[in-house]
């Protein structure tokens, strides 16, 4: 298994422009297996080197996802040059390329975490080109592809722990959406007590189904029909 492995891995070349190239290192990107080997690689170097580190209650919590990292730590153990300078030193391929916390800030992913004095707060973060764009109502799609995006979106919002505020801007960005692409109003308040009586009730009975319309909903900005 570990020759055949090598031979595959060994086979990245590509083609540009005509022509035939080989990196002098790295995997093939479009090889299914490129992504496993990569993952496999990425665990054992954790393993080896970033788990002291939590051990040691040097860095509080290291999260990866693919290969955006978030990395929280305790200021008055570590400073970030230092873990920096550490984890840069481990493999001669691999290069941090840290983006600071601002303002208490920093954005992971699709989340904004915000550093208080004794805890941290998420929020939904969205870049600045992001143009919510999702399939119109009016377009000729099966009715769940159209739907979606907002159980996504509405999924996201129940999900985390948002504050009341930002729970309400969340739903009020959403109906935005939905009103923007021609989505009747009855039908994404429908989603959203679906969505909430799941994520709230889990392991609830069939027989609480029935109770579902009685479940608070953050009040929308327009109350008529779109």
């Amino acid at each position: 298994m570990l020759s055949l492995l090598k031979v595959i891995l060994s086979q990245n070349y590509f083609m540009f422009q005509q022509k035939i190239y080989q990196p002098a290192q790295g995997i093939s990107m479009w090889s299914p297996i490129s992504s496993l080997v990569a993952e496999i690689f990425l665990q054992h170097y954790e393993d080896a080197n970033i788990k002291q580190l939590l051990d040691m209650k040097s860095i509080a919590l290291y999260v990866r996802h693919v290969e955006d990292i978030l990395v929280i730590y305790d200021t008055t153990k570590i400073n970030l040059r230092t873990i920096n300078t550490y984890i840069n030193k481990i493999h001669s391929n691999i290069k941090l390329n840290p983006t600071y916390e601002e303002h208490n800030s920093i954005a992971f992913l699709d989340l904004t975490i915000k550093r208080r004095n004794t805890k941290l707060e998420v929020d939904i973060y969205r870049k600045p080109t992001t143009r919510d764009t999702v399939i119109k109502f009016l377009s000729n799609h099966p009715i769940e592809q159209k739907m979606a995006a907002f159980r996504f979106h509405i999924t996201r919002m129940h999900s985390l722990r948002l504050n009341t505020d930002k729970e309400q801007t969340e739903w009020e960005i959403i109906q935005s959406i939905a009103k923007n692409n021609n989505f009747p109003q009855h039908l994404l308040l429908k989603l959203n007590r679906q969505i909430l009586y799941k994520v709230s009730n889990k392991k609830a009975s069939k027989n609480d189904k029935k109770n579902l319309d009685n479940i608070h909903l953050p009040q929308p900005k327009y109350q008529k029909n779109y």
